[in-house]
């Protein structure tokens, strides 16, 4: 199971320390490969490394050629996922001989599959080809009909950029028929996907969108019982289904479907989060994926019955063709012969049957049809506006995509239906001005005004007649992509910041975030503070960590405002603490957190030099508390940014922990300021009646607005967001 790696590699450890004992050489070397998979799987490549590279010892050792094999592989993926394919085809190459030398056609098999996939990503289409021809070949005289769905997947996907569309769509039928037969339905995903990219490359928007629905609803509906993939196939399959999403809320708001593009735009934060954390399950708001139109469901109809005969044809070749080909009789070679032939007439049927006069009528009436004759698109417009118009806080909802091409605006309001603006804004383009607003809103100048300018034109003007007429006063907002590295209220429109006329509440997904209003609980709080410097290693990367003079003096002013407050000081400030966490309905971390592009750098630093990590954060449970705030966190570190996924994953452990919402900072900001915004906010909050979105947003108007504090600049004031329910 997915998320298992950290109680997986305990007992890995603890099967090694006894191999080891009793001087199982073969059994050490195994359990150096397992070992080395977590690692690889975590995408820490130089522990995976470090432990193939034992095993491979071990094994040379004791000459045993099919583990040197496995090690050989299993070296050449950790160096194909950090995309140095020619180191990759050197070690595959190598284990490609010795499963030849030693007659091990599986294991031959496996690795043909995966060099034809690196020389896919080469864009050597015709090499790739000739080495999946050559698995394909083994995997059926040996009857592994999982290599054989796989590696016919990988054709289709050849055949496809090859621009030879009738093969490739030959090769994903019999590949889509196995994996039904199979039951492997993250295959039959992907090959649901590669269907949809065929008729998108060749402008059928219907049919693209139709397949890619079916790609995504089969997703959804397997991501409560996730499993790991074969390590040969996860290099086909990590972080690929994000983009499937992306492309198909793409195709959707292209066609004015602005309903279904929403929710896909919802399942596509669901996704980005589970290649963050790799083991996001799925829940009632999720697990419906979809919804397909009644044009959609006929067109799939029609081509079921070829799948269902594909399936039938296949089970019994199969049976046909594992008898020796010399032992056969007449009868059953004749048979074979004909089953051949029905194979090679379903797919041309496969192919007949999406050009039928039954699938274009279908498709002309997609193009007629709106959202509003669907009856659960409607049920699930009336829900939106319900969530909207039951919290009292004159609320819209908005989802901004950011494409290669343009920007989608995607908005929600109580009394009407969704609506979306396009806007000539280049992906290269929105991105550059996030960087450069990153770089220099901490360098002191002013020069930043015209990044955050330039975004407010691109993100807001479009949609300010539409926020003026549902008299809008807050955002409820789910950025995509860099979008997350810039608060939503640091756009200025040349007079004003957006935080000073509206609240903004961020959310991981609306699928994953309850919006319910609950009753304000007794303010009671956890307070920790670091104040000492700190030096720890994480994995292969030191990091050196200053004193923090202000976090004591800032947690001592938020025990002046609650007087209900329990401060922790540097030590008193532990793992075992944490257990203490749920006893309060605040919890207030004034210490270093670190949320970087990959979980395996991203840490919270406690008051003993001790730290945890994500996949610990994972466990921590605590269903009492209201809030959690990390006055002290980075993200981006070293000037690189990534998409934003860590701080989309933050958001959503602290949800998935119990609290109701989290505030933290997007840049470590100067003490200082930290501590007059936090003991505002806090002031506020303790008014009563006020939501936390609103008490924040009135810590940030005071720093603009009161000159004498001289933290107007919005580095000390815009980095702090709250994500999930603020209202």
């Amino acid at each position: 199971d997915w998320g298992k790696y950290p109680k997986a590699l305990e007992y890995q450890q603890k099967a090694l320390a006894i191999r080891q004992d009793i001087g199982d050489q073969a059994g050490i070397g195994t359990t150096y490969n397992a070992i080395g998979v977590n690692y690889l799987d975590l995408g820490d490549y130089p522990q995976a490394l470090d432990y193939f590279n034992q095993a491979k010892a071990i094994f040379n050792k004791i000459g045993d050629k099919e583990g040197i094999g496995v090690t050989l592989t299993n070296i050449g993926t950790v160096y194909q996922k950090q995309k140095q394919y020619p180191k990759s085809l050197k070690f595959y190459q190598q284990s490609l001989a010795i499963s030849q030398q030693i007659g091990n056609r599986l294991q031959k098999a496996n690795t043909l599959t995966t060099i034809g996939i690196v020389y896919e990503k080469l864009g050597e289409y015709t090499k790739a080809n000739d080495y999946h021809q050559q698995a394909l070949e083994i995997n059926q005289k040996i009857g592994v009909k999982a290599g054989i769905s796989f590696t016919l997947y990988n054709i289709g996907i050849v055949y496809a950029n090859l621009e030879n569309y009738p093969e490739a769509l030959a090769a994903y039928q019999q590949a889509l028929a196995l994996s039904r037969t199979l039951g492997t339905r993250l295959t039959e995903g992907k090959i649901l996907a590669g269907i949809g990219k065929l008729y998108d490359s060749q402008n059928q928007s219907e049919l693209a969108i139709t397949f890619f629905k079916q790609s995504v609803n089969v997703r959804e509906g397997i991501r409560k019982d996730l499993k790991v993939l074969p390590i040969e196939q996860q290099q086909s399959f990590t972080n690929t289904f994000a983009q499937d999403y992306r492309r198909l809320a793409d195709l959707l708001l292209q066609k004015d479907r602005v309903l279904e593009a929403l929710r896909v735009l919802d399942l596509l934060k669901v996704q980005e989060l589970e290649d963050y954390l790799s083991n996001l399950l799925g829940n009632y708001n999720t697990v419906d994926g979809i919804t397909e139109l009644t044009e959609e469901q006929e067109i799939l109809k029609g081509i079921q019955p070829i799948i269902d005969q594909a399936i039938a044809l296949d089970q019994e070749l199969s049976e046909l063709e594992t008898i020796v080909t010399d032992k056969r009789t007449q009868t059953q070679q004749q048979r074979i012969i004909q089953l051949r032939k029905n194979q090679a007439q379903v797919r041309k049927d496969f192919q007949d049957s999406l050009k039928s006069p039954e699938v274009k009528a279908s498709l002309a009436k997609l193009r007629e049809t709106t959202e509003a004759e669907n009856l659960d698109l409607k049920n699930y417009d009336r829900r939106l506006r319900e969530q909207l118009q039951q919290l009292e806080q004159d609320a819209v909802m908005f989802y901004p995509l950011v494409l290669d091409d343009r920007l989608e605006l995607v908005l929600v309001t109580p009394d009407a239906p969704p609506i979306h603006r396009t806007v000539k804004a280049n992906r290269k383009n929105v991105e550059r001005a996030i960087d450069n607003f990153r770089q220099t809103v901490g360098n002191g100048s002013n020069n930043y005004k015209i990044y955050v300018e330039q975004l407010y034109e691109w993100l807001i003007k479009p949609i300010e007649a539409d926020l003026a007429k549902a008299n809008a006063k807050t955002i409820i907002y789910a950025p995509d992509g860099k979008l997350r590295y810039i608060p939503l209220g640091a756009l200025y429109d040349g007079e004003q910041w957006l935080i000073e006329r509206l609240r903004v509440n961020q959310i991981t997904a609306l699928s994953l975030t309850s919006l319910d209003h609950k009753p304000t609980p007794q303010l009671d709080v956890f307070a920790a503070a670091v104040t000492k410097e700190h030096r720890i290693e994480i994995g292969d990367k030191q990091h050196e960590f200053p004193a923090l003079a202000f976090t004591k003096p800032e947690v001592e002013g938020l025990a002046e405002t609650f007087p209900n407050t329990k401060l922790f000081i540097d030590k008193q400030f532990h793992e075992d603490t944490i257990y203490q966490m749920n006893d309060y309905s605040i919890v207030h971390l004034a210490t270093h957190a670190v949320f970087e592009k990959t979980k395996q750098d991203s840490f919270i630093l406690f008051g003993d030099g001790s730290h945890v990590t994500v996949d610990e954060v994972e466990q921590w449970n605590f269903p009492n508390v209201d809030l959690v705030v990390l006055s002290a966190c980075q993200t981006g570190l070293g000037g690189e940014l990534g998409d934003g996924k860590e701080i989309l994953g933050f958001g959503y452990l602290m949800q998935n922990a119990g609290a109701d919402a989290a505030i933290a900072s997007l840049w470590k900001v100067n003490d200082k300021g930290t501590q007059a915004l936090m003991n505002k906010f806090y002031q506020v909050l303790k008014q009563g009646n006020v939501t936390k979105a609103e008490a924040l947003r009135q810590a940030q108007i005071a720093l603009i607005t009161k000159v004498e504090y001289g933290l107007e600049h919005p580095y000390f004031w815009a980095p702090f967001i709250l994500i999930g329910n603020g209202l």
